[in-house]
């Protein structure tokens, strides 16, 4: 039997395969209590010692210990670009469960395990989906915003009291104020902003991204273009931002620059996690490929880019807003583009090659002996365009 690159030496078993899923569905069937604490179910640290006793009581031994071994407890973001100051992410116990699913969905020769993966993956996600559109959902509010500390935050959305959201979805995809995310600038066309509230890195060009960043097989950025092989040229040899929301981040994203809309191509896929550890393991499908995905493309004074909005594990949908997703849409840099419910998520922005400088210090974080992410804010300055 072939031995599966992302955990050498370990060969899962159908029974592993299905007690992750079992594992997964007990997680979401937990989040129907919604007066709960999120970090006592799904957002629980996946390093916290019950977490540990909850997955014994599902996963075999072997494969807990096989995976613990293989994949970390979470990730390093710099969290103030002054000082480089880092902090650590604790992974979420759901974000552990998906990477046990990634494995497994990564053997594509076993094409019953892989197609199984996505289908548990995609019916977990409508069942997110669901569970937070319902008016009952709104229960869940209060305890999500306590565990996460957002109640500073509040003050800045359009709607700031959380009673007078419908349900859970409604809050996630909350709208914020113009004036709390100010584009850095504005009187500069040339600055680039940050897509997005996000765990942001960035690359001068996709080659180096691929090799400290994008490690699973199967990327190109053609196949991230939903196969448009003629698209992918315009981008041969120029630079990436990929911004990663994380689940208490604002969940709207944003014109990193201003431009008309050429196009919006919807790209069916699964619902893998996006967590960096998926995208930095090597021997895993590539995540940003495999999952669903609308590709934006944007004509600028000179050239053209892509944005492009990616789902992930237990997103719901991805939805633009007001209008802007049809052609001849004129989008300026800061403008709201659309939301994603329930879930974490990224933004991909691609230019051409000599469209973009990206700023040093994300570049630095990005690329170097240990990469990590950069926390930023819809607006903030990460590079200025050359054209």
């Amino acid at each position: 039997m072939a031995e599966n690159p992302a955990v050498p030496g370990f060969e899962p078993t159908n029974a592993e395969f299905e007690a992750s899923a079992t594992a997964l569905s007990a997680l979401t069937t937990s989040a129907e209590h919604h007066g709960q604490d999120p970090k006592s179910a799904l957002h629980r640290p996946s390093s916290h010692d019950s977490s540990h006793t909850w997955l014994s009581k599902i996963l075999p031994s072997s494969t807990l210990e096989a995976m613990e071994t293989r994949f970390h407890m979470g990730n390093y973001v710099v969290i103030d670009r002054n000082t480089g100051e880092k902090e650590f992410e604790p992974m979420s116990i759901y974000v552990r469960v998906g990477m046990h699913l990634l494995f497994y969905g990564s053997q594509q020769e076993k094409i019953l395990q892989w197609k199984e993966t996505e289908n548990i993956l995609k019916a977990q996600s409508i069942k997110m989906g669901e569970e937070y559109d319902a008016p009952e959902s709104k229960a869940h509010i209060e305890s999500f915003i306590d565990s996460f500390d957002l109640r500073p935050t509040l003050p800045e959305y359009v709607e700031p009291d959380p009673s007078k959201y419908p349900n859970f979805n409604a809050f996630f995809a909350r709208e914020i104020r113009a004036d709390a995310r100010p584009i850095a600038d504005p009187s500069d066309a040339r600055v680039i902003s940050s897509p997005a509230d996000c765990r942001l890195t960035g690359f001068p060009t996709i080659d180096l991204a691929t090799r400290y960043w994008i490690k699973g097989f199967g990327f190109t950025v053609a196949k991230l273009l939903g196969d448009d092989k003629a698209l992918a040229q315009t981008f041969e040899g120029g630079s990436i931002v990929i911004a990663r929301l994380a689940p208490q981040d604002y969940h709207r994203w944003h014109a990193p620059t201003d431009g008309t809309v050429l196009s919006v191509k919807d790209v069916d896929g699964t619902y893998y996690t996006v967590n960096p550890q998926a995208i930095n393991q090597p021997g895993t499908l590539d995540v940003f490929c495999e999952n669903r995905r609308s590709v934006m493309t944007v004509q600028n004074q000179h050239t053209q880019f892509a944005i492009v909005a990616i789902g992930a594990m237990l997103v719901g949908s991805i939805k633009y807003v007001n209008g802007v997703e049809n052609s001849g849409t004129e989008i300026s840099r800061g403008q709201c583009l659309g939301a994603f419910y329930y879930g974490g998520s990224t933004v991909v922005v691609l230019y051409p090659r000599g469209m973009a400088v990206l700023d040093d210090d994300i570049v630095r974080n990005s690329t170097g002996e240990l990469p990590c992410e950069t926390l930023v804010k819809v607006g903030e300055k990460v590079g200025t365009l050359t054209v």
